[in-house]
């Protein structure tokens, strides 16, 4: 287990699924961790399951996509924590499911705004510190919807898209300053967003490839999304920065493979064209 003691991370989203296995496995690595998302109750209980095992933790309430909650939250994790030197951006939304052109336009925007405007501004609100400082890494929980085509998910899929694209644009903006930015695709496990969609009538009819996966056992386990994480927030892909990885794999051959993938330019959104 990568050791990182005495930094200070922000987990978005953190009150389940993904996020509450990154806060938990960070605290065990020796950060203290702030909690943030929506459910009060959600958050407190992730930041208690960390204080429980001897960690630091603050939870902390929060929609994401808005620019002066953010605000407020990254002041109010630097009062109780100290400077934020990780942040990891997984508070995501999936629906609507469907026809885009059945789509209710207002849940669809809900989403964009969600899985987009929300890692936007919660980078604009934490990045500042980390140039000032010479130092700082960004996570954002991505998907590997985000690279490819998947039909009746167009929300979901155009938030992700973009969202690797910004990871690799912000990544190029800050790298002269000391920090480094990633998109993840964690792995497709059984969270509360996709027992949502499995149960959805929506989700039975349009997805049914998906709901597949699930009842016949083959999503993927949180291990493996929590390895790379860790192995990102360590540092030892910093050379990396503004790529996009994959779980489940060996983290540990991203390292082995850096040179083939700079010199190759792998692990990034690109067209081909003849």
């Amino acid at each position: 287990m990568d050791r990182i003691p005495g930094q200070v991370a922000l987990v978005t989203g953190g009150g389940r699924g993904f996020g509450r296995a990154f806060a938990l496995a960070l605290a065990e690595s020796g950060m203290r961790v702030a909690v943030a998302a929506r459910s009060r109750d959600q958050v407190e209980e992730t930041a208690q399951l960390i204080r429980a095992r001897g960690g630091d933790s603050c939870a902390v309430t929060v929609d994401v996509t808005d620019g002066d909650g953010v605000r407020s939250l990254v002041e109010d994790v630097e009062r109780q924590l100290g400077e934020i030197d990780l942040l990891i951006n997984s508070a995501g939304s999936g629906p609507p499911f469907g026809p885009t052109w059945e789509s209710d336009s207002s849940q669809w925007w809900k989403t964009v705004e969600t899985n987009l405007k929300g890692p936007f501004l919660c980078c604009q609100a934490v990045v500042p510190g980390m140039v000032k400082r010479k130092r700082g890494r960004i996570i954002n929980v991505a998907s590997g919807a985000g690279t490819t085509s998947i039909p009746y998910m167009s929300a979901y899929v155009t938030s992700k898209a973009a969202l690797i694209r910004f990871s690799e644009v912000l990544a190029d903006e800050v790298r002269e300053h000391g920090v480094s930015v990633f998109a993840i695709q964690p792995g497709t496990v059984r969270t509360a967003m996709a027992e949502e969609l499995l149960k959805s009538p929506e989700g039975k009819r349009w997805l049914p490839w998906l709901v597949n996966i699930f009842e016949e056992g083959r999503g993927d386990m949180f291990e493996p999304g929590v390895d790379l994480m860790r192995y990102l927030a360590s540092g030892r892909a910093d050379a990396l920065s503004g790529r996009m990885f994959f779980a489940p794999g060996t983290p540990e051959d991203i390292g082995r493979h850096a040179a083939r993938i700079q010199a190759d330019n792998l692990h990034v959104l690109r067209m081909k064209s003849i």
